[in-house]
């Protein structure tokens, strides 16, 4: 029952309390379960486990420690602890795409014109 836009009667009063303390019951309830969301930083450390679970294809430790051989991932390394940045991570993920048929002809040409005497 909304009593926003009436003038309210005597008759009416208890009605308008008790929906007033009923909206005020589920206000206070939001709020509370909106403070005990927990909230994702923008940007986190990840160590070699949850980096794994984190990837889409969930590769094993051994694969990770290939790529980081091959500075294939971008990783920082604090002592003997591998430690990644998720945003890092992301724009891997996200820059490791396939390139079209232009683009690699593209690129080889300027790969065989950067070589000594490579004219096409």
């Amino acid at each position: 029952m909304s009593f926003q836009d009436e003038n309210l009667t005597f008759e009416q009063l208890p009605k308008a309390v008790a929906s007033l303390i009923t909206e005020v019951k589920e206000m206070k309830s939001l709020l509370q379960n909106s403070n005990q969301m927990k909230v994702e930083p923008a940007d986190r450390w990840f160590n070699l486990q949850e980096l794994c679970d984190y990837l889409p294809d969930r590769p094993a430790k051994q694969t990770v420690y290939g790529w980081i051989g091959q500075h294939a991932i971008p990783f920082h390394k604090k002592g003997k602890k591998l430690q990644f940045l998720k945003s890092e991570i992301d724009q891997w993920l996200l820059a490791d795409q396939h390139q079209t048929l232009v683009q690699v002809r593209a690129q080889a040409r300027r790969d065989f014109e950067a070589k000594k005497g490579g004219l096409l």
